[in-house]
């Protein structure tokens, strides 16, 4: 998309946000920087206005592409949404993918009545948090440092990543050169001990602590300390999602101050099956 129309998409997003409360989560990082043959937006227009988006999020590889929308509070109830999900649906097919991930913001109207009637069922549940101050404690292990991820360390990474999340990105060094994002390596007496990275300056993902070293204050430290420095460059929120059965790490992120912000439900569908 071009610059007006992510501007458009953006006073949309302002205007369903005012109505529904919670948040969309959009990928702006990646909205932003899409190559120009990567067509992954989808938009309605009625009169020159964009009154609907839908948006197609996939890490290289993989099997599952997210699909995040959002329809005006004037032109529900219209069949705007339905037909930018069928054609979401035939994009996803059209470049493969085995499975579609619907994400719904629990608060939003008419999200879970819309992913039923589409045919979709619940995969997973995840918790957006957002921290809007710099996080609270002090200083704990002075020994912990960060440095910046290169190409060597993806042996490594795939390790932690599966063993925190069940799998890990297939295209590393994709990941590692995208220009909004950056991973970092937490390390402790120069000893690795996690990961985590950073999008867009104020995105927290992929926050791992080694199984060997949990239990120890690590994760909290490394994460207060990294939000302690985005917060000095200037940001003005810190964001991240957190899974809904993970209560201790809930517990971990709402101690430093994150609130709960939205809670978004993934409904899985069938790619190539026609919503509605």
């Amino acid at each position: 998309m071009g610059p007006e129309e992510l501007e458009a998409v953006a006073r949309l997003e302002a205007r369903v946000v005012a109505a529904d409360g919670g948040r969309l989560k959009l990928e702006w990082p990646w909205l932003r920087t899409r190559a120009p043959d990567d067509a992954g937006d989808l938009i309605w227009r009625e009169a020159g206005e964009v009154l609907g988006f839908a948006g197609l999020y996939a890490m290289p590889h993989a099997e599952a592409v997210e699909i995040a929308g959002m329809v005006d509070p004037s032109a529900r109830r219209r069949g705007v949404g339905t037909a930018l999900l069928r054609a979401a649906l035939q994009l996803a097919a059209d470049r493969s993918f085995s499975k579609a991930l619907l994400i719904v913001p629990r608060n939003h109207w008419g999200g879970l009545e819309f992913a039923l009637a589409a045919g979709g069922t619940l995969d997973h549940s995840e918790h957006a948090l957002l921290l809007k101050h710099p996080p609270a404690g002090s200083a704990g292990d002075k020994n912990i440092a960060f440095r910046r991820a290169t190409t060597e360390d993806i042996p490594e990474l795939s390790r932690l990543l599966t063993a925190g999340f069940g799998d890990a990105p297939a295209d590393f060094e994709r990941m590692l050169s995208q220009e909004f994002s950056r991973t970092l390596m937490i390390e402790r007496d120069d000893q690795l001990v996690g990961t985590l990275r950073i999008i867009d300056e104020s995105g927290i993902y992929g926050f791992v602590i080694d199984p060997a070293h949990q239990g120890q204050g690590l994760g909290r430290e490394a994460l207060r300390l990294t939000c302690a420095e985005l917060f000095d460059h200037g940001v003005e929120s810190v964001h991240l999602e957190v899974e809904v059965t993970n209560d201790r790490a809930l517990g971990l992120y709402t101690s430093l101050g994150f609130a709960l912000v939205s809670t978004e439900d993934y409904y899985a569908l069938e790619v190539g099956s026609r919503a509605g």
